[in-house]
């Protein structure tokens, strides 16, 4: 059996938008200057708490709560309002109903998000039965920490040989490695084609229709049943 691990933001789901909207809200719940729309982005996929202090440094960490805080609620509260609809990347959900079609592979998710984030996902795009190991920032260490993947891999029975992270960053690239596994890297997210290579990339997409011969190459199946 082989598993396959995705990433959430910036694999699956254009979320930049919402993204910088709730980091906002954070900044502003402190009086701190939200940073440029680069080095904001650059903290996507790590946990809140992580991100936050990524982006305010050490001598302001006594801001964390209020800032996480802050997040939490804008999150929950545009949720309610029906807001949030971050939209699937070109080529996604199908590549997901292919692969979930498949009863030798079994799908996954690692994400920083908490788990109601990765709910709202799922509720919105349809994909509830899809994933049947999913790990967040509720119950594992911020990525580049290898938990969440050695977490699927013993929830799933799966081994390290025949599973595979597939991110948009090089935590993911980082976490990967760290547990093991193989690693493929998207270009259409958060952090360019060297910084996912020097953090471990076995290879790089372009876009999802890239995908199957990626997989089939790097996990050694077949690929003419895909």
């Amino acid at each position: 059996m082989y598993l396959i691990i995705f990433d959430v933001d910036g694999t699956l789901v254009d979320s930049q938008q919402t993204i910088l909207q709730g980091l906002q809200v954070g900044f502003e719940a402190v009086g701190l200057p939200m940073p440029d729309r680069e080095t904001a982005l650059s903290i996507v996929g790590r946990s809140l708490d992580e991100a936050f202090l990524d982006l305010v440094g050490p001598e302001h960490s006594d801001k964390i709560p209020v800032m996480s805080g802050a997040y939490k609620e804008a999150k929950v509260s545009r949720r309610k309002e029906g807001l949030d609809l971050d939209p699937l990347y070109p080529g996604a959900r199908e590549a997901i109903e292919r692969l979930h079609a498949r009863d030798d592979i079994l799908l996954g998710i690692a994400t920083g998000k908490a788990m109601r984030g990765v709910k709202h996902m799922l509720d919105t795009q349809d994909l509830h039965g899809r994933f049947v190991t999913i790990q967040t920032a509720d119950t594992s260490p911020s990525k580049p920490h290898p938990d969440m993947v050695l977490r699927a891999m013993a929830e799933t029975g799966a081994d390290k040989s025949r599973t595979i992270m597939i991110g948009d960053t090089g935590f993911d690239m980082a976490m990967a490695k760290a547990a093991g596994t193989r690693a493929l890297g998207v270009s259409w997210g958060y952090h360019d084609r060297d910084r996912l290579t020097s953090d471990g990339a076995d290879r790089i997409i372009q876009t999802y229709a890239e995908l199957d011969n990626a997989l089939g190459d790097l996990l050694d199946f077949d690929k003419e049943t895909m």
